[in-house]
């Protein structure tokens, strides 16, 4: 296990990670022309005079010094304080806790879909019982990973709701409006995971202890359960980290196509709306998503992998297929 120095030291890591990706969105979105509200309130069609934009630019900071607006705006998101929304005037964070639930719902739900599925295939591309099965199931992730999601989001629709009528699109529960969004979802974490997966397998399959262990009479489910998975599962962990940081800040299309209100479409407004305090807490929800699954992902080493503390405690590791 890691010790506190060395949980202290990723920890901080991961804070300067967060305050990285906060320091870039702000530089970006502070080097485009104009500011939020000119680009929300300047339209003619509003009858705002120039003097009424200026006071509202004071409103919401925009006439301040760029580093003085960094600062107040670092300032707040250490403390939880998002600001305002200069398209609605709402708070941030209360658009962000409307939103942020059904968005982690459709990727919790995309994610356990996903690494069953990516089990699946990778397990049956392995051990299935016909060579052809085989090699159909190690044909299928690189075919998966190409179909564009909002692509395979649409045919779901056209062959579930339209066509078979087994997923309402209208009136629907809110556990029906999850199913086709999460199945969308759930192919592109499937596919690289179970390419991941496979490799692992296959090359822990190739490793000379392995023909010990058959030699010993162990039954191909036994190979499976109690040595090949439990080899070749750290790389996929480390895949399921990444993809799951991705569903919580990538489901922007998926979100589109289903008309959830979720992150996604609260992004897609605020990028119409240039509503640059909307963007940047959503940028920092998506960083901390990624730095909080990758910390996870580290402590959760050892505990998986059992040479990992041995070499941590500074003893020699052995293979695993000497506990097989």
């Amino acid at each position: 296990m890691y010790s506190l120095p060395a949980l202290a030291r990723r920890v901080g890591q991961a804070l300067v990670v967060l305050w990285a990706a906060f320091s870039l969105a702000f530089i970006l979105l502070s080097a485009l022309p104009g500011d939020a509200v000119q680009a929300r309130y300047e339209d003619p069609s509003l009858g705002l005079n120039a003097e009424q934009i200026s006071q509202m630019r004071e409103v919401f900071g925009e006439d301040e010094p760029v580093l003085l607006r960094y600062a107040r705006s670092l300032g707040g998101f250490i403390t939880g304080d998002f600001g305002y929304s200069v398209s609605s005037g709402t708070s941030v964070a209360e658009l962000i806790g409307q939103a942020l639930p059904s968005t982690l719902a459709l990727a919790l739900t995309a994610f356990v879909l996903g690494v069953l599925l990516a089990g699946a295939v990778a397990i049956t591309a392995s051990f299935g019982p016909f060579s052809w099965l085989r090699a159909l199931f190690r044909a299928a992730p690189p075919l998966l990973v190409s179909l564009p999601s909002f692509w395979l989001g649409i045919l779901l629709i056209q062959v579930f709701s339209f066509r078979l009528g087994w997923v309402p699109v209208i009136d629907a529960s809110s556990v029906q409006a999850l199913i086709l969004p999460a199945l969308t979802l759930a192919v592109p974490v499937a596919a690289p995971l179970a390419q991941v997966l496979l490799r692992s397998m296959d090359e822990v399959l190739e490793q000379p202890f392995i023909h010990t262990v058959r030699a010993r009479g162990a039954s191909p489910r036994w190979l499976l359960w109690r040595v090949v998975l439990r080899n070749a599962l750290l790389p996929a962990v480390t895949m399921a980290g990444v993809l799951f940081g991705e569903l919580v800040g990538g489901s922007v299309v998926t979100e589109q196509v289903f008309a959830r209100n979720g992150i996604g479409a609260l992004t897609l407004s605020a990028v119409a709306e240039r509503d640059t305090a909307v963007l940047m807490a959503v940028v920092v929800i998506a960083a901390a998503a990624f730095v909080l699954i990758n910390l996870v992902v580290d402590l959760l080493y050892p505990v998986l992998d059992p040479r990992l503390r041995r070499a941590k405690k500074g003893t020699p590791t052995q293979p695993q297929e000497a506990q097989a």
